[in-house]
């Protein structure tokens, strides 16, 4: 790019806009938010062109002045970009959800997204690691503004909720961040993935850290702000919360817990693999009894990011890969999901599903939406979720088969609660006067709902164009774990087996 600062100008567009937002009308704040998530978007998209798979790891870096321990350093790899493309990917789409279902404080609430943009493009962007400390934490702030003042009726409670828990974690983060630029003699992350603390602190490290990301993630059991903040969140702010604030936490792992506390990570993979199979089990079964559509899709994503932290803790390519094409792609159906129990719920103003049926007789193009995406959560072959849960499943079935055995049941229990919740809302006869005045999709809907599905189907036919960016960044991580990776639990017998079989052929 010739040294143009594009993650710079990436921050500064809606951070500015932000600010411009709060002295405009509410209607010029919508089209100033909705023009400055596009050329966001736009920007995004150079910056996929401009990268060079297979090339240097750490591309569009930019190193700026020092202040004492804290500098400005920006600068991405395979895994950063992909997860920034889905954050401005995502946005434009949120302030054409608020278009209509936001009227009061509109310039407040636009400047709050924008903010949420910038925040979360820092955190995959930082090279420093109190910047991105910075900023991890600083996205909190506008998410909590949107559900506290913007919420449904318990909104207070929830947003309460959902600020202590994640901050109660990443204060301990914090403390071992200290102990980390003391140790090493750098906050440089690039310097730190490469840094080998003594195996004895790892394990502390590790714990300090996953303290904050199992929050964020959300695993079990500190998974219980996510189902409260998603039914008292506005749409946007559901389509955003599970879209790309859930993916903070798994790439915290990605980029901090594996590479930094290799030892440690291999040690405590049993607890990862312990809590995420019952998470999927037990979130499962939970989102099946669910009364009200947004908590059974919170449900179902916790199950969702469980297939994630199984995965990265896999130790091997596909483990990693897969749990990568899983934050991608439940970021894209989740918030399809959202957006369509926000369509049904701007009309009729309530998300209890016993009180809709039989919407493909009078909602047909809205039914189809709707099935793409329950059979994407699924991950139903052709789309994006196939290919993440297989690769994921298959990569920790290489280290453990008692774990993939449990987290193969995601696949049979999310068929039946997504496919139930389809059931009871679109098919069936129309129970009452107003569901049958419900009108199809408008224009603005359909153009929120048709990127996604798009990109959804894409995912799936040709997933490739998502796993060439970061192929040469797992294998970067890869080496720097392989020396840690813990046994297999089928590999020895596996071995003999096949030793006794090449012996016995020899005779014959």
């Amino acid at each position: 790019m010739g040294g143009f600062p594009l993650l710079s100008v990436m921050l500064a567009v809606p951070a500015l806009a932000a600010v411009a937002c709060l002295f405009l009308s509410p209607a010029n704040a919508r089209w100033l938010a909705l023009a400055a998530t596009l050329v966001d978007f736009a920007l995004g998209v150079v910056m996929w062109a401009g990268f060079q798979t297979g090339g240097p790891q750490w591309q569009f870096v930019e190193q700026g002045p020092s202040l004492g321990v804290f500098s400005w350093s920006l600068g991405i790899d395979g895994f950063a970009m992909l997860l920034i493309m889905l954050s401005v990917f995502l946005m434009p789409i949120c302030i054409g959800a608020s278009w209509r279902a936001i009227v009061d404080r509109v310039p407040e609430y636009m400047a709050a997204f924008l903010f949420t943009e910038v925040l979360m493009i820092g955190t995959f962007a930082a090279q420093d690691l109190f910047l991105f400390y910075i900023f991890f934490e600083a996205g909190l702030i506008p998410m909590y503004l949107i559900i506290g003042i913007w919420g449904g009726a318990n909104r207070i409670y929830a947003s309460y909720k959902f600020f202590l828990y994640t901050l109660l974690g990443s204060v301990v983060m914090l403390i071992a961040m200290l102990y980390m630029a003391h140790a090493a003699g750098t906050t440089r992350v690039p310097a730190l993935m490469a840094y080998d603390f003594p195996a004895g602190v790892q394990t502390w490290l590790w714990l300090a850290f996953f303290a904050s990301f199992a929050v964020k993630m959300p695993m079990w059991p500190v998974h219980t702000w996510l189902p409260d903040a998603h039914v008292q969140a506005p749409t946007a702010g559901s389509v955003i919360l599970a879209g790309v604030l859930l993916k903070l936490g798994g790439y915290g792992f990605l980029r901090f817990s594996l590479p930094m506390f290799p030892e440690a990570s291999a040690q405590l993979a049993w607890l990862i693999f312990v809590l995420s199979a019952i998470a999927v089990v037990y979130t499962s079964l939970v989102a099946l009894v669910q009364a009200d559509m947004k908590k059974l899709i919170a449900y179902s994503s916790v199950a969702h990011m469980a297939i994630v932290t199984i995965g990265l803790y896999a130790f091997n390519r596909q483990g990693v890969e897969g749990a990568m094409m899983m934050m991608l792609s439940h970021g894209l159906v989740s918030g399809a999901l959202f957006l369509c129990v926000g369509v049904i719920y701007d009309r009729l103003h309530t998300r209890e599903i016993s009180r809709y049926g039989g919407l493909s007789i009078n909602m047909p193009r809205y039914a189809l939406f709707f099935l793409l995406f329950t059979m994407a959560s699924i991950g139903l072959p052709g789309t994006s979720g196939f290919v993440a849960e297989f690769l994921s499943l298959m990569g920790v079935y290489k280290l453990s088969t008692w774990t993939a055995l449990i987290c193969t049941t995601s696949i049979i229990l999310g068929a039946a609660y997504m496919l139930y919740l389809y059931r009871r809302v679109a098919f069936g006869e129309i129970k009452s006067a107003d569901v049958a005045e419900m009108k199809d999709l408008t224009g603005r809907e359909l153009w929120l709902l048709a990127p996604i599905a798009a990109v959804v189907m894409w995912m799936g036919v040709y997933p490739e164009s998502f796993m060439a960016p970061m192929r040469k960044d797992v294998a970067v991580l890869l080496q720097r774990i392989d020396r840690a990776a813990p046994a297999s639990d089928s590999a020895p017998t596996a071995g003999k087996g096949l030793a006794a079989a090449a012996q016995a052929g020899a005779h014959h």
